[in-house]
């Protein structure tokens, strides 16, 4: 990803989470430190941005800090095949653990960290700006 990628990116983060929505600038702050400590990638069908994911990585830590699919893609893979990429950096970069967040009310995001070897490891009360609690996962990946 980058900086020219943010008007598509940005309508997807709205269009995906409209109640907690990253601003630009944030976006700009996570981008700003790649590829230091972050790696973030888009995801492309015919040249149009159609998803992207972002990770943070530190030391032998990581965490999955965002991925969003557009909605008529979503299903088909794109989701799964950024985590797959997001995963692998990790190890590159010495993780040995990885994060992430996921909100309670969505299933279909949990069955995928689940289908990827994400454990829930505990639960966030009203962690997103809607007051919706957050799953924590966490992945070993010295499996």
């Amino acid at each position: 990803m980058t900086q020219a990628d943010l008007p598509a990116v940005m309508s997807i983060e709205r269009a995906t989470f409209p109640l907690d929505a990253w601003s630009e600038g944030m976006m700009r702050g996570e981008l700003a430190e790649m590829p230091r400590s972050r790696h973030y990638l888009v995801a492309l069908v015919d040249g149009e941005i159609i998803g992207y994911a972002g990770l943070a990585a530190a030391a032998d830590q990581a965490d999955v800090q965002t991925i969003a699919v557009l909605e008529k893609h979503q299903g088909t893979g794109v989701g799964g095949a950024m985590l797959t990429e997001l995963l692998a950096e990790a190890g590159r970069r010495g993780a040995r653990e990885i994060f992430l967040e996921v909100r309670a009310d969505n299933p279909r995001a949990q069955a995928v960290y689940r289908h990827y070897g994400f454990e829930e490891i505990g639960t966030r009360r009203r962690y997103y700006d809607d007051g919706t609690d957050a799953i924590m996962m966490r992945r070993n990946l010295d499996d």
